[in-house]
């Protein structure tokens, strides 16, 4: 069932054929429709992390803006200052290596800003508009990249921004641990999501609403939502918060 549709409460007659009663559910129906039919060949919507380092934490501004400019949306974001063990941890995979006390001793020396981005092929897409890695190099090749523009050698380099996947969504839940990393579905799949996850919680809140009829309506609906949400995220370990400016 359509999530917009009208439809009888109390055992009536279906009335999804009906036109919609208000400006407000046309703007609704109107809205959904052209969600769903966003993209028809069911492009997933892949999430990348990028990380504004110590050396361009002030022109993060400016990074942030060139970001947007390149059809990236921005989900989350957060400004922290690292520990060394956590430093570390988020390095782990360069432990060992000539540079990594160094790098630890880099990424710890002031507030960096974690930002969840969002676009179709991010995580290529973030690397290409981030450019290489030794931001010397970058003027030379890609003068119009992040690390051309806001780094100066090898290390700092302005932005991280990882080409793996799986380490990726790694990344994203060490900054974020609550953030849903999977792609997000559009069109079709969409849809078929909405049908089958989203839309009977949803009517069986709004069905209560009509037989309450709170003074306060959508704050009522927000917490009957909260309350018989069926996915409600479960905490099994306590994590050591990180420190935040």
């Amino acid at each position: 069932m359509d999530l917009f549709t009208s439809q009888s409460f109390d055992g009536g007659n279906d009335q999804t054929n009906q036109q919609p009663q208000s400006g407000l559910e046309e703007t609704l129906r109107s809205n959904h429709s052209s969600i769903m039919d966003f993209n028809k060949n069911g492009i997933f919507v892949e999430r990348a992390l990028a990380l504004i380092k110590p050396d361009a934490v002030n022109k993060a501004d400016d990074i942030e803006a060139i970001i947007l400019n390149h059809g990236f949306s921005i989900l989350q974001k957060r400004r922290v200052t690292l520990t060394a063990e956590q430093c570390s941890d988020f390095y782990s995979e360069h432990y060992g290596k000539k540079f990594f006390p160094s790098l630890v001793a880099f990424m710890t020396s002031g507030p960096i800003v974690a930002i969840v981005l969002s676009k179709e092929n991010a995580i290529q897409q973030w690397r290409e508009l981030i450019g290489p890695a030794n931001s010397i190099v970058a003027k030379e090749t890609h003068p119009d990249s992040i690390r051309a523009l806001f780094g100066s050698n090898e290390q700092k380099n302005a932005v991280h921004g990882n080409d793996s996947a799986v380490s990726v969504e790694r990344e994203i839940r060490f900054f974020f641990p609550n953030c849903i990393v999977e792609p997000i579905p559009v069109g079709q799949p969409a849809k078929d999501y909405l049908e089958q996850n989203v839309n009977r919680t949803i009517i069986k809140a709004l069905t209560a609403l009509c037989k309450e009829k709170p003074k306060d309506p959508v704050i009522w609906l927000a917490d009957k939502l909260m309350e018989i949400n069926p996915y409600k995220p479960k905490l099994s370990q306590v994590e050591v918060p990180l420190s935040s400016d």
